[in-house]
């Protein structure tokens, strides 16, 4: 699974920015290509969060849960 790692600025304050992932089901299907390239569920994702400004992002391959070495 890929995460993407947005990094989020308050609207109201500019200078607070943080990492958040916004990851859903939505997401499991993508590739890295298609992360590295701003994935439009990302822009979904920052319409239904108006308050905030996204300064960035980062793709992160997940680890699967019950995946043994």
């Amino acid at each position: 699974m890929i995460k993407i790692i947005a990094v989020l600025c308050s609207l109201s304050s500019p200078a607070n920015c943080y990492d958040r992932t916004v990851t859903t089901s939505d997401f499991a299907a993508i590739s890295v290509q298609s992360c590295l390239m701003g994935a439009p569920q990302l822009a979904e994702w920052m319409r239904k969060h108006p308050a905030e400004r996204l300064a960035g992002w980062r793709c992160e391959v997940g680890k699967r849960e019950g995946r043994r070495a």
